[in-house]
């Protein structure tokens, strides 16, 4: 691996932090601001990043997956909620406190954009800084609101849910994160179909051109 190539993964792993601790902090918060403290008496408020890092999923997964594929997302370890603190329905402050993460994710963003189209595109750092930590944010985003367990859209699905229906989804949450790792990695390589990609296809990269007026490519 050249040295440039090497600057080009330092430099999209720097990008992920901000936007992994800023995630993690948005659900402290919304938590806090419904009653529960549990966040903010272990000191995961803070936006110092070492207070939030998972080794494998902060550092190891975001450069494995940079290093492999060009981009990559990760996660912090998870801000401690208890639902029994909240103020009102549990169920509503489960969701709450769910979509405040990718909300702060799609907020970041939305500034990228806006940095994107004022500082001149793409044909200097500051506007791909501004650019990749856009793409950065929507793909945490929405990797997020994948209704699996431990991610974001495990809180946000039961919201959406009849009483009978979240009965069995509880029965296959204890499967959430193989069932994960078998539609990130598994799927691909035996079935050569990449049902992330596809997602992101509707997603991340329709939005991102939305945001900063340019499509993925440079289109």
């Amino acid at each position: 691996m050249g040295n440039i190539d090497l600057l080009d993964i330092v430099f999209r792993f720097a990008l992920i932090i901000p936007a992994i601790v800023f995630h993690e902090v948005a659900h402290g918060y919304a938590a806090l601001a419904l009653g529960d403290t549990t966040a903010k008496d272990a000191g995961r408020l803070s936006l110092n990043p070492i207070k939030h890092v998972d080794p494998w999923g902060t550092i190891l997964l975001p450069l494995l997956m940079i290093s492999l594929f060009g981009a990559g997302f990760g996660y912090a370890k998870p801000v401690p909620v208890n639902p029994y603190r909240f103020r009102g329905d549990k169920r509503m402050g489960m969701f709450l406190t769910g979509i405040a993460g990718p909300v702060a994710n799609l907020s970041m963003a939305a500034v990228a954009g806006i940095v994107v189209r004022f500082s001149g595109g793409l044909d200097n750092i500051i506007g791909m800084g501004a650019y990749l930590f856009a793409l950065v944010n929507l793909v945490l985003m929405f990797f997020n609101l994948i209704p699996l367990p431990p991610l974001d859209g495990s809180r946000v699905l039961p919201l959406l849910l009849p009483d009978s229906a979240m009965e069995a989804y509880h029965k296959w949450e204890r499967y959430g994160f193989f069932i994960l790792i078998g539609v990130l990695w598994l799927v691909p390589s035996i079935f050569n179909v990449d049902p992330i990609g596809a997602y992101f296809e509707v997603t991340v990269y329709p939005i991102l051109k939305l945001v900063t007026g340019i499509g993925l490519g440079g289109s």
